[in-house]
């Protein structure tokens, strides 16, 4: 995997010492349909009898508090119980964010009805992108507020959460006079479980893996039924 702005964070809890890491298993050793966790910034795939039996230890993405483009707070509560397609991005961003927000449209109109799924983007350039802007943002790319939350905060927040739960690159931050010199590998998408555990990365400028990503999105609805 190519190194990204904000490559997935999968902090290893077990490194704290409270249990062992789980012991890595081959796709063979797993269910065909089965998606794997991740634990590290290596992606690593580990894979489990049953999402009970995953570690309590366990990468889990951390708590947060952000606001979204029609003022509301968005808290890790409303990634419990639902299955989060997660991504950064920044409104003025004119590479290749109008790709991965076609790409992320492409998800909504799967899932436009489904409130078990939540998708969130992060602003990578927070003091730009007030509510206001993530508003017009949201009106003129055809957003769904009840199923797509751009959210914006305090830079410190939002750069504390890309190391802390995705990994993000030491560059993280560079100059606002420079965004793209920071953010030029933004492609990635993030899947994360009900539990708030990473299942899935995915380039978010590729076609098929979007479709995958959609794939994963259902079977992860599956598993938790």
């Amino acid at each position: 995997m190519t190194r990204t702005l904000l490559a997935l964070a999968l902090l290893a809890a077990a490194a704290s010492g409270c249990e062992p890491a789980p012991a890595e298993a081959s796709p063979s050793e797993a269910e065909a349909d089965a998606l794997p966790y991740y634990a590290s910034a290596e992606f690593t795939p580990y894979w489990f009898d049953s999402p009970e039996a995953v570690p309590d230890s366990f990468h889990t993405a951390p708590a947060f508090a952000f606001v979204d483009q029609v003022g509301r707070t968005v808290t890790e509560a409303d990634l419990d119980g639902r299955v989060t397609v997660a991504n950064f991005f920044f409104t003025a961003c004119p590479g290749i964010c109008p790709a991965t927000t076609a790409n992320m449209l492409r998800v909504q109109r799967e899932f436009a009805d489904d409130d078990g799924v939540v998708m969130l983007s992060h602003s990578v350039t927070p003091e730009a992108d007030s509510v206001a802007a993530l508003a017009a943002f949201a009106e003129r790319t055809g957003v769904l507020a009840e199923r797509w939350r751009l959210v914006t905060g305090s830079q410190d927040a939002i750069y504390a959460l890309g190391k802390s739960a995705y990994f993000a690159d030491d560059d993280l931050g560079e100059t606002m006079s420079r965004p793209d010199a920071a953010f030029t590998h933004t492609e990635s998408f993030y899947l994360l479980d009900g539990s708030r555990r990473i299942r899935g990365v995915y380039n978010g400028m590729n076609s098929a893996a979007v479709a995958q990503l959609i794939d994963d999105v259902r079977t992860l609805q599956a598993e938790a039924r």
